[in-house]
């Protein structure tokens, strides 16, 4: 049974789209249900017309050799691994950032916890987050749950976010996404811009 999708205006002066690792470590990776360039075309367009709009933009990139790494049955990174390469770090040309832009370094999964991105976000007057990025159940998912419980209202698009694979993703935005906030694709988030 399909939801009829609620309507959606969004303040450009009170948005911050928030993309997660669109980094050459991760883009590069298999994933779905869209692939990296997917997403990362995807998220250019939406930086670009809130940016046009006077919205914020804020790029969040993991320093992967200094990421939160604990005991697990499996981890995202093998403990023996050597350092990745400096450029895994970095953010993809492609997402074409501009002067003004926000950028976040982050060592961990979610893009709060130990970085400036609340206060970033709260200065310019941000009562609601546009996110996407990779990984929807890592990375995404983490930073949602964060702004979820600062009190930003959320909207997720769906085909600017993807997974290691399509259940982990389609599984995060039905049973977990919809229940926070609002899920669009890239078409009706740009159109939700008064």
């Amino acid at each position: 049974m399909t939801q009829a999708l609620s309507s959606l205006s969004l303040d450009p002066r009170k948005t911050a789209l928030v993309m997660i690792d669109l980094q050459h470590g991760i883009v590069s990776r298999p994933i779905a249900p869209h692939s990296g360039a997917q997403v990362v075309e995807n998220g250019k367009a939406l930086a670009d017309a809130l940016r046009a709009k006077g919205g914020t933009v804020v790029w969040v990139h993991v320093l992967i050799n200094e990421i939160l790494a604990l005991p697990a049955d499996a981890p995202t990174r093998a403990p023996d691994a050597p350092p990745a390469p400096a450029i895994a770090s970095e953010l993809v040309p492609e997402i074409g950032a501009q002067d003004g832009d926000v950028i976040v370094a982050k060592r961990q999964w979610g893009a709060f916890y130990g970085t400036n991105l609340e206060q970033q976000l709260r200065r310019r007057g941000i009562d609601t987050i546009v996110l996407g990025g990779i990984a929807t159940n890592f990375g995404v998912e983490s930073t949602a749950r964060a702004a979820f419980d600062f009190g930003f209202k959320l909207v997720f698009v769906e085909d600017a976010t993807s997974a290691l694979n399509d259940e982990m993703h389609r599984f995060t935005f039905e049973k977990l996404f919809r229940h926070m906030g609002h899920v669009r694709s890239t078409a009706q988030t740009i159109a939700a811009l008064a």
